[in-house]
């Protein structure tokens, strides 16, 4: 069975960093593209970044720049790099997968960005 499971999201000043996690079992994090979606209070879940088999990337505009997906097949761990973090950033981080056409989530992880 897949499951996902994010951490370290927490709170932090404008201008800081954090780097999320995103433990994956029952699946390898290099046979399948893997994804990290956001949803903010009142607002649709959105898709932030995303790491194909291939390992291209690609990113929401709003965090181009600032963002960087990677993976560690070792560890199995898919990882979400934010720089710069600012209040818009403020939401729930969930990492997401999709073997073979069937959705997988985690359980999110909270980032709040607040002075």
């Amino acid at each position: 069975q897949v499951q996902l499971v994010e951490s370290g999201g927490a709170w932090v000043q404008p201008g800081e960093s954090l780097r999320l996690s995103c433990a994956v079992s029952g699946i390898s994090v290099s046979a399948d593209a893997m994804g990290w979606y956001r949803q903010a209070p009142g607002k649709q879940r959105e898709l932030v970044a995303r790491l194909t088999i291939g390992g291209d990337s690609n990113y929401a505009d709003s965090v181009k720049g600032r963002a960087t997906i990677s993976r560690d097949n070792a560890k199995n761990t898919v990882y979400l790099q934010m720089n710069r973090l600012i209040p818009e950033d403020t939401a729930v981080y969930y990492c997401n997968t999709r073997p073979y056409g069937i959705e997988y989530w985690g359980q999110g992880t909270q980032v709040t960005v607040s002075s």
